[in-house]
């Protein structure tokens, strides 16, 4: 097993086994009774300074137009959360399975529109000859895990959305803009794996 594999694998576990309050949601603006079970890929690439891959969504869909995402997507009849996220994986980006390390779900985030999404934290080996999808996946890229995870990176704005004012926070990386469901599931990824403890990898 690798270093970042064993230390991720870690601060998971440590992370998780304790309760955190307050984590973020989207679950006041969403119907309960009609949300649909979706899974994500957290793809964290094994190098010395890890990364994690994301995608940006082509203008033409019908849900999330143009935003930054995990692969992912709904969970079919039969499936977990874990073999949805490996096989959106595989055909947005042709990521192969096998090479997917995984270290474990993490909260799940109710969006407000109707998916309530299960997070697949894993480590991948790096410089994967990735192919996107047309249909799916507009551009791919790789953004530093360390910076993500740290909360000073990130801005917080406000809407009115749905007759109550939403809090989201922003990031922009290379030109793109993490946003939305994306970005919160990093911060709560955040409040269970700090940066400090990435570190030791390098």
């Amino acid at each position: 097993m690798s270093a970042l594999f064993d230390q991720l694998s870690d601060a998971f576990e440590r992370g998780h086994a304790r309760e955190i309050p307050d984590l973020l949601t989207d679950a006041r603006f969403a119907d309960a009774s009609r949300a649909a079970e979706a899974a994500v890929l957290i793809a964290v690439t094994d190098r010395p300074e890890p990364g994690v891959i994301l995608t940006q969504r082509p203008q033409d869909m019908r849900d999330h137009p143009g935003q930054v995402a995990f692969p992912g997507g709904k969970v079919d009849p039969g499936e977990d959360a874990i073999t949805a996220a490996l096989r959106e994986a595989e055909e947005e980006l042709a990521m192969p399975r096998d090479l997917v390390r995984v270290i474990g779900t993490t909260d799940r985030y109710q969006t407000g529109t109707g998916f309530d999404v299960t997070p697949v934290l894993a480590v991948v080996p790096p410089d994967l000859d990735l192919t996107p999808s047309p249909t799916e996946v507009e551009a791919w890229f790789e953004a530093p895990l360390e910076y993500l995870l740290q909360r000073e990176h990130w801005d917080t704005h406000e809407v009115f959305w749905r007759g109550a004012m939403r809090s989201y926070l922003e990031l922009h990386y290379n030109g793109f803009r993490i946003w939305g469901v994306t970005a919160a599931i990093i911060a709560n990824l955040a409040r269970r794996i700090a940066a400090e403890e990435l570190t030791s990898v390098r």
